[in-house]
């Protein structure tokens, strides 16, 4: 599954005139806001939390090497493997290379988004293996052959129409004149049908929300407990991370999972907290034999010390996903790959090269909710400009972006002429919104206008207000 984030303007295109996603993204956008915010306003202490969480992994990825060698070393102690990825190539090899010396024939998978990103996937059926998505979101898109469309909510894009025609194309060993016309009945068909993998399965993968240095634990979270059973039930059972998940202590992970759920669901915590360490012990009643962690860097550790580094706070959470007016506008599968959303447009130009994404980097209007919102406190509007200092330098931009940042230069360096102009527009645009504070067209801005209005001017500009207030 090619990524098209060179052609994100033609995704963006057809997302806008795609009547069903426009009316998934209104009906599910505004709970995800709503829920945030009465969670935050019920914990006091949430900015002070945000504070200790950035401030603790900053600390991690200051001491990166020295964490991630001890948490290699706790994993051996409890009997369990690590196996070190330096892209997605060596991460799907070492992966198969596990299920194949097992002679595993189905693989289940709790929800991950590195599987995602290295498209674990289509590896294993090249090769003869069966995955099975077992989240019911990533079950969805795995029916239809898509990428999540949301960090947390991969399938948010569909409506509950979708789904049922999409559970009677692939479950035709059932009943043809069942009712699936309550989402009830569409979640209990998911669970009787996954049922039967879990049981099958040899191999489960999972994810990890974090990386536990002081123990060696793998943690995940999740809302229906399908990632337990994952892990639990084969006889192996792999953990794919990438590096940047590691946290010193169990202490710090429960810090950071106090803003998690807050931020992604609007909850205190998440129906399961699964932590695992190493594979089953003498005397445990279930467990896998074996336990492998595959941790992958695939271009995380040249972000270390730049000005993007920053973005590897990230826990997945989607709240920026979740306030963000252009997600919410066209949906995740525009932004063309695995991450979408503000955070998307920042990690994917540092993993595929911003000559590949550079159309990203833009898909923001810099209103700030993003970072306003991020429990992390990521500063994502500025390492955005970062980006577009980069797209400009190397020249990716268009001809015509660059003659009007040009002409803008031209004013910018002649404040007279400048405010002049500035002052003229503002006039002219006023007049055009007779009154109504926004226009319908504005000349050189149709694309702008042609799906959305464009605030008018109101009344004096800045600078004659800055002026006026000096004075």
């Amino acid at each position: 599954m090619e990524g098209s984030t060179v052609t994100f303007k033609e995704n963006v295109t057809r997302a806008l005139a795609d009547k069903p996603l426009q009316f998934a993204m209104t009906e599910t956008g505004p709970r995800f806001i709503y829920k945030r915010t009465k969670a935050r306003e019920a914990l006091p202490e949430f900015d002070q939390l945000r504070d200790q969480s950035r401030d603790i992994k900053n600390h991690v990825l200051d001491y990166l090497d020295i964490y991630l060698e001890r948490y290699e070393a706790k994993v051996q102690a409890a009997g369990g493997h690590v196996h070190w990825a330096a892209d997605a190539d060596e991460a799907r090899a070492q992966i198969l290379g596990i299920c194949q010396r097992v002679n595993a024939k189905i693989v289940t998978k709790g929800k991950s988004m590195i599987s995602e990103e290295i498209e674990l996937n289509h590896h294993l059926e090249a090769n003869g293996i069966t995955p099975v998505e077992t989240d019911l979101g990533e079950y969805l898109i795995q029916l239809r052959n898509e990428r999540p469309s949301h960090i947390i909510a991969p399938a948010v894009h569909l409506t509950r129409d979708q789904v049922e025609a999409d559970f009677r194309k692939a479950h035709t060993h059932l009943d043809p004149n069942r009712d699936l016309t309550e989402i009830p009945a569409l979640v209990e068909e998911a669970r009787t049908v996954l049922r039967q993998k879990y049981f099958a399965a040899d191999v489960g993968v999972t994810g990890a929300n974090f990386l536990v240095a002081e123990t060696g634990t793998s943690i995940i979270v999740t809302n229906e407990g399908n990632g337990d059973l994952t892990q639990i039930l084969p006889k192996v059972h792999i953990v794919i991370a990438s590096i940047e998940k590691i946290v010193p202590t169990l202490e710090d992970a429960a810090t950071i999972l106090r803003v998690l759920a807050r931020s992604a669901t609007g909850q205190d915590f998440s129906n399961y907290t699964t932590l695992s360490t190493g594979p089953k012990r003498e005397g445990d009643p279930d467990g896998p034999e074996e336990y492998h962690v595959v941790i992958l860097d695939n271009g995380r550790s040249n972000v270390l010390g730049t000005e993007f580094q920053d973005m590897l706070r990230c826990i997945r959470c989607g709240a920026c996903l979740n306030h963000c007016p252009v997600y919410q506008a066209v949906g995740g599968h525009a932004y063309g790959w695995v991450y979408p959303g503000p955070i998307g447009s920042v990690v994917t130009p540092a993993l595929v090269g911003i000559e590949n994404a550079r159309h990203l980097p833009n898909a923001s209007t810099f209103c700030g909710r993003c970072e306003e919102v991020c429990p992390m406190r990521i500063p994502l509007p500025k390492m955005l400009r970062h980006w577009r200092e980069k797209e400009f330098e190397r020249h990716l931009q268009p001809a015509a972006i660059r003659w009007g940042l040009k002409a803008w230069a031209f004013f910018a360096r002649r404040p007279k002429l400048y405010h002049f102009a500035t002052g003229l527009a503002a006039r002219v645009l006023t007049n055009q919104g007779h009154g109504k504070g926004r226009l319908s067209r504005v000349p050189l801005a149709s694309g702008w206008t042609q799906n959305r209005d464009f605030p008018a001017p109101q009344g004096k500009t800045f600078q004659q207000q800055w002026k006026e207030r000096r004075k």
